[in-house]
């Protein structure tokens, strides 16, 4: 017998965008945060950079929206990005009467007291950070004013299935359990989506095992549209090393003025762009991308060695720890680096407030596309994507909840029909492929040749996952995999409908751009309806 739990708003994921929203909202409110992994794998935690906001006189809000839409190439929205550029001071504000350890400015030049670093498509410094770990200090932070809220039940290794709706609206949601594998029923007045990106589609990526598309996937099944999937940005340089997971060298290293090297020691960046290892994360992973290839080597590398012992070890402590755990010592020699798949600029459409195609139902963070990122995502405007929209969210849900009554009655998750499997070795392979195909096909350089592989590939293997998710019972792997694979063909939808190259979105086939931007926009086919129609569309801006 499956368990039940009623709350007047319930949250899906345990980062950042999901606890501001949970700290933002009124104690008189009940609230259930659900994570299906432990604090210390949301991709919030992984963040090294920082928050990007205008702190300092010689910056304005102006310039920060100039450098988000030239980064966003064509295709962010000017009104979003300046909302989330206008409340950045606010939520720096707000974090720092939470506690959150910002590091300093040592020498005190700086007007806001913070040390602030300038990251790749920023024109100013304007990144507050807490050293090399910001991300760690954030999800510290939140958590332990989550943990005193009496209103905030949180719940760990909770696996979201899928959304319940009823004539429009959404009112809840099924979730199985890793510990105890049972599967519950969540009813509430409001439902927000704060799952993360996708990144996990792909074979190589600097995110945890979680960033596997749950919340694009089951908005998608619910019948909200989705857009710019086909921009996934692959970060320039995590660890090359065969023992290293998922490990990050942050951005903030080129930005204190690591270069990017060749195995000869000759920097190759100025040959591709005049703010060489400033430039954006799109052109600076292109690069590396061509140079592998040209040269047939496994990685380049990352070289900050010329500063002092100390201003690398007080300013990125993390990193240099990590390295010299691989026996790499970044005060003397370089750091061998890959691109890796990063961060998912596309997701859920949801208007200034986080609110979804489906009443009651809003998608805040890096699970949504709101305008902000456009083709490509400037450096550490992630992290205030998230709690700018965690705040927008929790405004809206504030002032229009009273409103909305508690659902009714919600049937029980049915496994009368199904069977507990015997192959669990089909999970395994179907996830091997899966995310081996989309990194050599669909990846940082494509073609309509490699998309067309991946669709066919993709068809055959959703087929297959629909069938076995259709007869055995359900497990966290089985989901995971069952998101996956929607993902991966709303990429590839995505990448084949863009007959240009923008932003992340490079294609041999078409590198150029065409005169006018448009967003890519996917509509799901409604339920228990079959349309031969293109479920892509191209909308201009």
């Amino acid at each position: 017998m499956s368990k039940r739990y009623q709350y007047d708003v319930i949250i899906v994921g345990g980062g950042a965008a999901g606890m501001t929203l949970a700290l933002q909202l009124p104690d008189r409110l009940s609230i259930a945060l659900l994570a299906k992994s432990p604090h210390d794998q949301s991709s919030t935690y992984y963040a090294q950079g920082g928050v990007s906001a205008v702190l300092e006189g010689n910056d304005s809000i102006a310039l920060h929206v100039e450098d988000t839409l030239n980064a966003g190439a064509g295709l962010c929205d000017p009104e979003i990005v300046r909302q989330v550029a206008e409340t950045g001071p606010e939520m720096i504000d707000w974090l720092a009467g939470l506690g959150m350890p910002f590091t300093r400015d040592p020498d005190e030049q700086s007007s806001s007291g913070y040390h602030l670093t300038r990251e790749g498509g920023h024109s100013r410094r304007r990144v507050v950070h807490a050293a090399d770990a910001t991300g760690k200090a954030l999800q510290n932070t939140l958590l332990a004013h989550v943990a005193e809220r009496t209103n905030i039940d949180r719940f760990e290794h909770e696996v979201a299935i899928d959304l319940i709706t009823e004539q429009g609206r959404c009112i809840g949601l099924y979730a199985y359990n890793r510990e105890n594998h049972r599967v519950s029923v969540f009813k509430g007045r409001k439902i927000a989506l704060a799952t993360g990106g996708a990144s996990k589609v792909y074979l190589y990526t600097s995110n945890p095992d979680g960033s596997t598309g749950d919340g694009i996937a089951m908005a998608w099944r619910a019948g909200c549209r989705v857009a710019n999937m086909e921009f996934m940005q692959f970060h320039p340089t995590c660890l090359y090393h065969p023992e290293a997971k998922s490990f990050l060298i942050s951005e903030a290293l080129r930005g204190e003025g690591a270069r990017l090297k060749l195995p000869d020691g000759k920097r190759f960046m100025p040959r591709f762009d005049e703010r060489a290892e400033l430039a954006p994360r799109d052109i600076v992973a292109r690069a590396i991308d061509h140079e592998m290839k040209r040269l047939g080597i496994d990685c380049v590398y990352l070289d900050i060695s010329h500063k002092s012992r100390a201003f690398i070890k007080s300013h990125f402590p993390t990193i240099y720890e990590r390295c010299l755990h691989y026996d790499i010592d970044i005060t003397r020699e370089p750091i061998p680096v890959v691109p890796a798949a990063h961060y998912t600029c596309g997701g859920v459409m949801i208007d200034a407030h986080g609110c979804t195609d489906i009443d009651h139902l809003y998608a805040i963070g890096e699970v949504s596309y709101s305008g902000l990122h456009g083709a490509n995502r400037m450096a550490s405007n992630s992290l205030l994507e998230c709690l700018a929209f965690g705040h927008a969210a929790a405004r809206h849900i504030e002032q229009s909840i009273d409103a909305v009554p508690m659902p009714g009655r919600i049937a029980p998750w049915d496994e009368s029909q199904v069977t507990d499997s015997d192959e669990e070795v089909v999970v395994a392979h179907n996830w091997d492929e899966l995310r081996r195909f989309m990194w050599d096909y669909v990846g940082i350089v494509r073609t309509n040749k490699r998309l067309e592989r991946a669709l066919h590939r993709c068809e055959l293997l959703k087929s297959e996952i629909n069938d076995y998710y259709g007869n055995f019972r359900v497990t966290g792997d089985l989901l995971e995999l069952r998101n996956l694979v929607v993902v991966a063909e709303l990429i590839i939808r995505s990448a084949m409908a863009r007959h240009e190259s923008r932003g992340l979105h490079y294609t041999l086939d078409y590198p150029d751009l065409l005169p006018e931007p448009k967003i890519t926009v996917l509509e799901p086919e409604p339920r228990g309806k079959q349309t031969e129609e293109d479920p892509v569309r191209l909308i201009g801006r």
